[in-house]
């Protein structure tokens, strides 16, 4: 699982940037946070007026989804959750995330486990490492629309390799409800609805780990998310993305792209995991997934 990511995605720049004043009419662009990290939208065929109450009702949403699954927020549901070890009457929303986390645990083997957190805490401290072991495994974890609750004192959750593909959708999906159907979102990964203002899908294109640009992929309603599991500082040291057993990833990027933005995410969280002979048949178990690049 991962806490963390660099960004190896941008946006082409017909994307979020319109290239004439006339085109900047008609496009209307949001700039905000999210889960503590810059995000930003574009809406083209519609203009700054129209704009306002869309944007708030982004904000309004965004808002109520942190309060679900901010970890750096003491009261979100998450963080009662773990630090309780149990929550009555979770969100739906929570359970949504955690049951296609079990999918994706299922699929890859065991290896997406949002139950490594206190491994990620300790870092590589050995001593410390050691203990935290207990309080790993997915099948400790107890969910029911009732209650999702701890087998043992001490476990956390990390939704954050599933979280913000997730909210990402939820956006998209409000997008839809209020009938805009040409919209770029950066929110936590990339996912293009419709067009760009110039007729054409939106695209984003995927840089290699040097920063060298590798390709660029069609983004017409699909979304796209890239993990590289090295490079960040931990306590302890230690890596972005841990193995529940502990074990170093097998790859440095991996970018995956499917039609719902969560998928991306947690494929491309759980493919780093995973050796590469046997990926394809992981990304398989959910339609409309490909693997655009992986090193």
């Amino acid at each position: 699982m991962i806490t963390t990511r660099r960004r190896f995605l941008s946006i082409t720049a017909a994307a979020l940037a319109a290239p004439s004043a006339a085109m900047a009419a008609q496009t209307a662009h949001w700039q905000g946070r999210a889960m503590g990290a810059p995000a930003r939208l574009a809406i083209a065929g519609l203009s700054p007026d129209a704009a306002r109450p869309v944007f708030a009702a982004i904000e309004a949403e965004l808002e109520r989804l942190e309060q679900i699954f901010s970890l750096f927020r003491p009261d979100s549901s998450l963080s009662w959750l773990n630090r309780s070890g149990r929550l009555v009457a979770p969100p739906p929303e929570l359970l949504d995330v955690l049951l296609l986390a079990d999918r994706l645990h299922h699929a890859s083997g065991g290896v997406f486990d949002p139950t490594v957190l206190p491994l990620l805490e300790v870092g590589t401290f050995g001593h410390a490492r050691a203990k935290v072991f207990g309080l790993i495994g997915w099948d400790k974890v107890y969910i029911d629309p009732r209650e999702i609750c701890f087998a043992k004192t001490g476990m956390a959750l990390t939704l954050n390799g599933i979280a913000q593909g997730y909210i990402n959708d939820k956006i998209a999906d409000l997008m839809r409800a209020r009938g805009l159907t040409d919209v770029m979102l950066d929110i936590g990964e990339l996912q293009g609805i419709g067009q760009c203002p110039l007729h054409r899908p939106w695209q984003a294109r995927i840089f290699a780990t040097d920063g060298a640009y590798e390709d660029h992929i069609v983004l017409r309603n699909r979304a796209v998310s890239t993990t590289r599991p090295f490079g960040g500082l931990r306590p302890g040291g230690g890596d972005h993305v841990v193995c529940p057993d502990g074990h170093t990833p097998f790859h440095s990027i991996i970018t995956v792209s499917a039609p719902r933005a969560a998928v991306a995410d947690g494929l491309s969280t759980a493919l780093a995991l995973i050796p590469r002979e046997e990926t394809l048949a992981v990304v398989a178990q959910f339609p409309g997934a490909r693997i655009e690049m992986i090193r």
